[in-house]
């Protein structure tokens, strides 16, 4: 990296070297190494290897890596530049102006249906003694892409130097098109908005479903964003209701099953309960907005989340997709979609009819009864099954007398009855107090770590009861510290020889 930082020796302006160099670390973006975070073990690495190389070339990616770098990588690098330029480096022309933006507006492109944001933020370089913005081949447009259906989070980004030619063709798009809104928002609420966003993809586990160029630009859309003024922060679309109460959500349920759009669903007792869960759905995973109805949200709703999160009965499997098609049309007149949006809306719903039936796997299926089900599944949170089995295998038949399908495992004293008999009764208090802390803990999926870190040790071939020994192990070691349990429980890759 630092032989490839040459070449910015002879770019011709900053935005150009920032870009290259917000190209450079979004190369190790997200991606796993052993013996710490990323960020410090390359990020600081390179400013630290960068500061001894004492060369134009690494002055010149310092200077970079104080702007695009963060926090800490910054603060390092501008130590070690400021060092070097002391002891008489020599640095471009250029290299004052790096990072010193001022932005020029904010917009956003919004479809009606709500699903995406494309936010478009303009900024110039400061130029003159008076620090008044140049205008011409400095002006740049970042532009970042915001998916509300995948959380809220920034799926891609790049950036422009044809600011008029972009702006001019975002607007043009709207034209004599219900479905597309274009405006000029305030550069708090973008900033608030893309924050947020860029927060919710660097969130999940797993690699976030974002576009190939985005690791390239996020240092820079990062650095780029803290020239916008902060504001009140906003951790949603831009145009959000206030968080549903149970009552609201009840009431809203209420005034669907008595609407016009209802009122050919046959089961009202199952369409009552559909209607919960699509209002639920809108409200915890979408940002309080369950009247918000589109083809991708419909679609993910049920042939995603339901399957995945909710446990139906039988009469709610057959009435649910009716449910939603009426839930499309009542919610489409409540919110004004217009007519192109909800026919396309409810062919994306009959379409999915037909692969709903395969999508929603009944976990009686499975081949456990209803009653257990319950039992283990008092919130009908389906996701929980196998963790919740995982710490309370026997839950049928009887053991010394005791009949366990008449103990609640989210009793906590049923809960330690079935620990004991899961572990022959011949645990002292404190190994099973540990015991219970990992049940309750599975249990209620916190964290989810633990879970996850279960899984690869029992696909490793481990007996279920090292695996349990193991977690407790840690558990103990680390105590009260949410964030650090988290962290070691990410690194069991497997179970060591000496345990």
């Amino acid at each position: 990296m630092v032989q490839a930082a040459r070449e910015l020796l002879a770019v011709r302006s900053p935005l150009d070297a920032e870009l290259m160099v917000s190209d450079m670390v979004g190369a190790w973006w997200r991606r796993p190494v052993r013996g710490g975070d990323v960020e410090q073990v390359l990020g600081e690495g390179l400013v630290d290897y960068a500061a001894k190389a004492g060369t134009p070339a690494s002055l010149t990616l310092l200077i970079c890596l104080a702007y695009l770098g963060t926090s800490r990588q910054g603060a390092k690098a501008e130590g070690a530049a400021l060092a070097m330029m002391e002891s008489g480096v020599a640095r471009p022309g250029w290299a004052d102006r790096v990072g010193a933006v001022k932005h020029t507006g904010c917009y956003v492109s919004r479809d009606a249906y709500g699903d995406q944001d494309t936010v478009i933020c303009t900024f110039a370089y400061r130029w003159n003694e008076d620090q008044t913005p140049r205008h011409g081949q400095d002006r740049h447009a970042l532009v970042m892409v915001v998916d509300h259906n995948m959380s809220g989070m920034a799926r891609d980004a790049w950036v422009s130097s044809q600011v008029d030619k972009l702006l001019e063709q975002a607007r043009a798009e709207t034209v004599g098109n219900p479905m597309l809104l274009f405006e000029e928002i305030e550069p708090q609420q973008a900033r608030a908005l893309l924050e947020s966003a860029m927060k919710a993809t660097k969130e999940p586990k797993t690699p976030p479903p974002v576009s190939d160029s985005y690791s390239a630009y996020h240092a820079f859309a990062r650095a780029r964003l803290k020239a916008l003024p902060p504001g009140r922060k906003r951790p949603a679309p831009l145009h959000i209701e206030a968080p549903y109460s149970r009552e609201r959500r009840a009431m809203l349920a209420a005034e669907f099953l008595a609407s016009d759009a209802a009122e050919h669903l046959s089961d009202p007792s199952a369409a009552s309960r559909c209607a919960d869960h699509i209002i639920d759905y809108g409200c915890e995973q979408d940002f309080s907005r369950p009247l918000r109805v589109s083809p991708t949200k419909c679609e993910t709703f049920l042939l995603d989340w339901l399957p995945r999160k909710v446990m139906l009965s039988v009469a709610e499997q057959e009435a649910m997709p009716h449910v939603l098609a009426a839930w499309v049309r009542f919610a489409a007149h409540r919110t004004g979609l217009p007519e192109t949006g909800l026919k396309a809306t409810l062919d994306a719903v009959w379409e999915a009819i037909g692969k709903f039936p395969a999508a929603y796997r009944d976990p009686t299926s499975f081949g456990l009864d209803r009653p257990l089900l319950e039992r283990l599944l008092p919130d009908g949170d389906l996701s929980a099954l196998a963790r919740r089995a995982f710490a309370f295998p026997f839950l049928q038949g009887t053991h010394n007398g005791v009949d366990l399908d008449r103990l609640n495992p989210a009793d906590e004293a049923d809960r330690r009855v079935l620990l004991e008999i899961d572990h022959g009764g011949s645990l002292d208090e404190e190994h099973l107090a540990w015991h219970e802390e990992i049940a309750t803990r599975m249990w209620e999926g916190d964290p989810p770590q633990l879970w996850e870190a279960a899984q690869r040790l029992l696909d490793l071939g481990h007996d279920r009861h090292d695996v349990l020994h193991v977690l407790m192990e840690i558990a103990e070691r680390i105590g009260d510290h949410p964030d650090e349990l988290a962290a070691a429980l990410d690194d069991i890759a497997d179970i060591p020889d000496e345990l």
